[in-house]
């Protein structure tokens, strides 16, 4: 009997699976106000922690989830898409920069835009194609041969995955499933602490924002490294993690994504396109927004007033689109699914990202202070 029919039942599964876990992740989005930008703002403008909290929260509890998943053998740590050997730092600090400062002129992030698009904003709607067209010529055009021949040409390179669980094993001379498990859990749970012993933080929506987006955040480490995972694919005869782009296991993560979905939508009749894990996403993201919006009575359309507030959204979408691309990553891909592997360029790029947030946010401070 083939196993071709199988297959293509495996892959609509995962696709399947993707959209609900996205879609999911948008409701919560949207019922919480889960956004790193704010969660910065809030720091910076009003020495407010709480939602900063919520992404803590949300990261050790994706940290602490991937690592289960690791011991208990569902998923292969050194499988992923962020377990590479090289710390691209230069690369993940400059573009983790520009996406920051990217995302304070739009008011949001990538999954944020998609969130508000699901809402009724049309603002967002354009900073969706303008920063899907920027990723997209950074992943394979212009600017992409930019990066190229600066930024991607500095990095450090280890022997194995350049992870802080896989580094602390080499180091040690420990077996590698103790050196993750132990890294994850003194990583992961100093985030949950932090978070909880926040004064007034435990509340409905808080605990839903983090333990309901690390939660997603590990199942889908599951959806794409476990149900989506074959062992002998029946045509190449290799190992293959079923409708991901990079071959990789993959989770959550809104750049690159975003520039698929529009290749997908534009080619949508070409036979060798494929629905990948990460447009699924993109369109759960939306569809998972616009019901909470609906249901909580919080749809609404909304454009732009000012063309100083349209020209502040097309800038920012570029910087989003280059940023994001050249960080491998957003605040979630790099943010959340990458830091939960504990990947050092995961972490330069929230560095750049919190530094590129932070000038932007203190730059128009400035500018409003001396606005007659």
């Amino acid at each position: 009997m083939s196993l071709e029919p199988d297959i293509s039942l495996l892959t609509r599964h995962v696709l399947l699976a993707a959209f609900a876990l996205s879609a999911l992740f948008g409701a919560i989005v949207q019922r919480t106000r889960f956004c790193t930008m704010g969660a910065i703002a809030d720091v910076v403008a009003m020495g407010n922690w709480t939602r900063m909290r919520q992404w803590a929260l949300a990261a050790g509890v994706a940290v602490l989830g991937f690592a289960l998943l690791a011991a208990g053998g569902w998923v292969r740590a050194a499988d992923t898409v962020y377990a590479g050997p090289r710390w691209m730092w230069l690369s993940s600090l400059v573009g983790g920069g520009l996406f920051g400062i990217g995302m304070v002129l739009t008011s949001g992030c990538g999954s944020k835009t998609l969130v508000r698009m699901g809402a009724g904003n049309l603002k967002a709607l354009v900073v969706f194609v303008v920063m899907a067209l920027a990723a997209y010529a950074t992943l394979r055009g212009i600017t992409a041969v930019l990066r190229d021949r600066t930024v991607d040409r500095v990095f450090v390179e280890f022997d194995g995955p350049a992870t802080l669980g896989h580094l602390t094993a080499a180091a040690g001379g420990w077996a590698p499933a103790p050196a993750l498990a132990a890294a994850a859990l003194l990583a992961g749970g100093a985030l949950v602490l932090w978070a909880l012993l926040g004064q007034g933080f435990v509340g409905a929506d808080n605990l839903l924002a983090g333990l309901g987006i690390g939660a997603v955040i590990t199942a889908m480490w599951w959806v794409s490294g476990a149900l989506g995972y074959v062992p002998e694919h029946p045509q190449t005869l290799e190992p293959t993690y079923l409708a991901t782009r990079s071959g990789r296991m993959e989770s959550l993560t809104f750049t690159s994504p975003l520039a698929h979905s529009i290749d997908w939508l534009m080619f949508f009749s070409d036979r060798n396109q494929r629905l990948s894990l990460g447009v699924a996403s993109v369109a759960g993201v939306v569809a998972g927004a616009a019901l909470q919006a609906l249901a909580s009575r919080q749809f609404r359309w909304e454009g732009f007033k000012t063309t100083e507030d349209l020209a502040n959204h097309l800038a920012g979408a570029v910087l989003m689109g280059v940023g994001g691309v050249t960080a491998l990553g957003c605040t979630i891909g790099q943010g959340l699914s990458g830091v939960s592997n504990l990947s050092l360029t995961s972490f330069t790029a929230v560095a750049g990202i919190v530094a590129g947030a932070v000038a932007a946010l203190k730059y128009q401070g400035w500018r409003l202070e001396r606005t007659p």
